[in-house]
């Protein structure tokens, strides 16, 4: 299931390619989202711990952030953590796909919505299934702590709008 839009919305397109979106915001969004996967990368780590393709990714959207590496480095990061969830348990293969949403943000700011609908998946798939509504919104609720104020409206807009092609996880 996609979690792109069809459509592209120019918020969320650099003001380089003929969107709105500020190099600034931009980073910030990615910040987010490589919380959003930082936060659910123990349930990745503690059942691959040899394998640290994700915690990678999640360092090169740092370095990206920082300007130390261009975008195709830390897009083509993102292959490497989705790699990593090839065959792997829910929690788990969310935990990684997750961290590849989140290094991808470089690419498409709009990845940013990915890494955090994986990330509550990788919670909700983590605890026994009548817990996992609760564990869910607690996730969510968690991540929308984190969003900076300066791309908050923006991110909740958007979880509106998009939560229908995330699963619903965005849902109140």
């Amino acid at each position: 299931m996609p979690i792109l839009p069809t459509e592209s919305d120019p918020r969320l397109i650099t003001v380089r390619r003929g969107g709105t979106l500020t190099d600034e915001h931009h980073r910030l969004l990615a910040d987010w989202a490589l919380q959003c996967a930082e936060h659910v990368l123990h349930l990745f780590e503690d059942d691959r711990p040899g394998d640290d393709r994700p915690r990678q990714a999640i360092a090169v959207g740092r370095a990206w952030i920082r300007g130390e590496v261009p975008m195709k480095v830390a897009h083509s990061e993102a292959f490497q953590a989705n790699a990593a969830a090839r065959g792997m348990p829910d929690p788990v293969k969310f935990a990684a796909l997750s961290a590849g949403q989140a290094v991808a943000v470089a690419h498409v700011a709009a990845h940013d919505l990915g890494a955090a609908a994986y990330a509550i998946r990788a919670v909700g798939a983590s605890v026994p299934a009548a817990d996992a509504a609760h564990a869910q919104a607690a996730e969510r609720e968690w991540q929308r702590d984190q969003v900076p104020e300066a791309v908050r409206e923006l991110v909740l807009d958007d979880q509106r709008r998009r939560s229908a092609i995330c699963w619903n996880v965005f849902d109140d």
